[in-house]
């Protein structure tokens, strides 16, 4: 045979195989986002943050498989299983709400692939080894609104909350650490995230006539109950939870909720953060590259949690890589591995510090108590 030929037809060989190496060499992450339905307002965000990752992360290519749940449970576990199934996913990021996080959580644990979830959420004990947070816990987020009402001598609240897990979690942490601050719940009222309207409920709680009220709502959807209090007379303190910290809020609640106190992580407001922050320089970073792509103050508190599992990722992903290829069991089980001893991380949103007794991870001190102020975020006094 001619040598020149069968040199040719070597190399030829040689590529093919390069061609059809399998997609495992690759590093795959299933997203389910809402990005339509109710709580887009929160999953669009996350979304347009992952459009400014890079291709690959710590010398690694990572392919994100982002699919919409429509703010509904159900399209998220149909995503989930598909993740695992037909995608054979590394990582699971998501959802971007609580109640499609909880729905992934039983998908993600039989699947022993790790769930990296956008919204706070609480899982069973045995789902809780596969499930880390990005959001910061009830817990974290409730001690600065707490610690703001005892400052300011109230001692009644009343409460306006989703009625899903989100709303109840929310209920459950108010109520312990306010009644261990002396004060108390007085109403408690309920709505779905698809209610249009929150009149009998805001009726109820205006004439309990509490000092405060704390409203449970996200994104958008945080606006209406606000609007409806403030429209029924109400004129003490009105406090939202993290999942409201959004420009939405704004937007659509304008001149009824000026004066309210929202509670967020650092990235929102990073410029004015004291430069002994040890998250300033991450949230200026974050808040500098995403308002350069989609426009001044578009800065978003759930953006930031895709920019911060950036970070992770640039972290756990050589520790992982040294004990097994991407596609595989032992790589999904060393990345759970690798998260859980991550140790101390700065991220936008705080310093994170996931271990095998806690993966929320976020301790007292990031909760940054926001105000509306001419229709901007500002840290509250």
């Amino acid at each position: 045979m001619n040598p020149i030929k069968t040199l040719v037809a070597a190399a030829a060989a040689a590529a093919a195989v390069l061609m059809s190496v399998p997609a495992w060499a690759d590093v795959n992450i299933g997203v389910t986002l809402s990005l339509t339905g109710p709580a887009s307002g929160l999953g669009i965000p996350v979304g347009n943050q992952f459009k400014l990752w890079p291709q690959t992360i710590a010398g690694e290519k990572v392919n994100l498989i982002i699919l919409d749940d429509a703010s509904d449970p159900g399209k998220g576990v149909q995503n989930a299983r598909r993740f695992v199934t037909d995608d054979k996913v590394d990582m699971i990021f998501g959802g971007s709400i609580t109640t499609v996080s909880a729905a992934v959580a039983p998908v993600a644990f039989e699947a022993k692939t790790t769930q990296i979830s956008i919204a706070p959420v609480g899982v069973p004990p045995d789902q809780e080894r596969f499930v880390f947070r990005l959001p910061q816990g009830f817990a974290v987020m409730a001690h600065p609104i707490v610690e703001h009402m005892k400052k300011t001598g109230v001692k009644t609240v009343g409460f306006l909350g989703y009625t899903d897990a989100y709303g109840e979690l929310w209920l459950k942490e108010i109520t312990k650490q306010a009644g261990d601050a002396g004060i108390k719940v007085v109403a408690t009222e309920r709505f779905a995230r698809s209610d249009t309207s929150v009149t009998p409920q805001a009726l109820k709680l205006v004439a309990a006539n509490p000092d405060a009220m704390l409203v449970v709502a996200s994104g958008s959807g945080a606006a209406m109950p606000h609007k409806a209090i403030i429209e029924r007379g109400f004129k003490g303190r009105v406090y939202q939870t993290h999942a409201a910290a959004t420009p939405d809020l704004v937007r659509i609640g304008g001149k009824d909720v000026e004066g309210a106190f929202v509670v967020s992580g650092p990235a929102v407001v990073a410029e004015q953060l004291p430069d002994s922050h040890p998250s300033k320089a991450a949230a200026v970073d974050f808040v500098t590259r995403y308002e350069a792509a989609y426009g001044k103050g578009q800065r978003n508190q759930f953006a930031g949690h895709a920019y911060d599992a950036k970070i992770m990722l640039e972290k756990i992903l050589p520790v992982a890589l040294k004990k097994a290829k991407p596609g595989t069991p032992e790589f999904r089980a060393a990345l759970r591995d690798a998260v859980e001893g991550m140790g101390r991380t700065i991220f936008s949103h705080g310093v994170m510090n996931w271990t095998a007794a806690d993966h929320w991870g976020y301790t007292n001190e990031t909760g940054v108590l926001l105000q509306v102020v001419g229709g901007q975020f500002v840290v509250a006094k």
